[in-house]
């Protein structure tokens, strides 16, 4: 159960630093209002790094469940958790996005602009083309799964006792450096997040529109469901994939 109460409070803490950076960029009267791109690609990065420090030595800090269908795929990780981990993970985005909107509340009143409300929980295209937006989701997610899986070079173990004896299973990506793998986040958002702006993981992106559906944010739009499949199975699909050639081209 620890390991699932860590990834919640992971991705939790993703969300909250996450979103948190985008809300300060583009609601109105923020300290950080209108600061542009480079800021927000920046803070996600250290929103992973936070999140990894936090919990990484815990649950390994997949905190995306790209990541753990992905490690999983390419035997990194015990298929029988990826469940729970991904449930977790749910649960801390629509939690994340929720402390977000509780934070920023006072600028959300005051802004008018409902699609910048939006993006301050998940994300969207600039150009709505959904081929290529699940192209430019899939490639993102490739990079960022495939970068973790050759960074990972030493994996905590977790013993599970069973009628059949203990048993050790893999958990996490070990000596991973947080800081490592928040450079590589903010590198895919300044290189390949222009187009649909880099979800790059379903719970960072579902999450949130879930908390942006059911929560009352003064004058919002609606959350756009038809494009809401497109930043989860791209995602995953890019883990797979990733994994595929890690196992094909192993390091």
């Amino acid at each position: 159960m620890h390991l699932y109460l860590a990834e919640f409070l992971g991705t939790t803490i993703l969300l909250l630093m996450g979103n948190g950076v985008v809300a300060n960029v583009v609601l109105d009267k923020t300290k950080g209002h209108d600061s542009g791109w480079i800021v927000i690609s920046a803070g996600w990065g250290l929103a992973v790094f936070t999140a990894v420090i936090c919990v990484g030595d815990i649950s390994g800090a997949h905190i995306n469940p790209a990541v753990s269908i992905g490690l999983a795929a390419a035997g990194q990780f015990d298929w029988l958790l990826v469940p729970g981990y991904v449930v977790a993970q749910m649960l801390g985005g629509i939690i994340g996005g929720a402390l977000v909107f509780f934070f920023y509340k006072s600028h959300y009143r005051v802004t008018k602009d409902a699609d910048a409300k939006l993006a301050t929980f998940c994300t969207g295209p600039n150009i709505r083309a959904l081929p290529l937006n699940l192209f430019c989701e899939v490639a993102a997610t490739f990079v960022l799964v495939y970068a973790v899986l050759q960074l990972a070079d030493s994996d905590p173990t977790l013993t599970l006792a069973g009628e059949g004896g203990d048993r050790e299973i893999q958990v996490g990506l070990g000596s991973i450096g947080a800081m490592r793998v928040a450079l590589i986040v903010t590198a895919i958002g300044l290189s390949l997040g222009g187009t649909t702006g880099y979800a790059i993981n379903p719970a960072r992106d579902l999450g949130p529109r879930i908390a942006h559906a059911v929560l009352p944010v003064p004058g919002k739009r609606d959350s756009d469901w038809s494009y809401a499949a497109v930043p989860v199975v791209g995602p995953v699909i890019g883990g797979v994939l990733a994994a595929g050639l890690f196992v094909l081209l192993p390091s």
